[in-house]
């Protein structure tokens, strides 16, 4: 298969998994656990996310200057220090590593 096959079919795919949800009664998705089974899945999903694109680098790991600014700003988080301040202060913590030279 070419690159084009694969994505149409996995669009295709992606539509048919939309499109089978609508099937679901509402009383199933009403339940509690329905609920927090999604809620945890989201908090997953962008778990990962978050540490696919700070330690990934092609097919292999890279530490670099994004680590230390990624756990700065978590600890702001639970400083409950305001978005903007934990956004700066991670920008900043990266900016001054990669000026040390500890990483590209």
């Amino acid at each position: 298969m070419t690159v084009w096959q694969i994505i149409i079919v996995a669009s295709i795919a992606v539509l048919a998994i939309k499109l089978a949800g609508y099937l679901v009664p509402e009383r199933v998705l009403q339940t509690p656990t329905a609920a927090r089974t999604a809620n945890l899945m989201t908090v997953a999903l962008l778990s990962g996310l978050i540490v696919v694109q700070t330690v990934g680098s092609g097919q292999g790991i890279l530490i670099d200057a994004r680590l230390p600014a990624i756990v700065a700003a978590a600890g702001l988080f639970a400083l409950r220090v305001p978005f903007i301040l934990v956004i700066v202060a991670a920008a900043g913590v990266a900016a001054a590593l990669r000026a040390l030279g500890w990483a590209a």
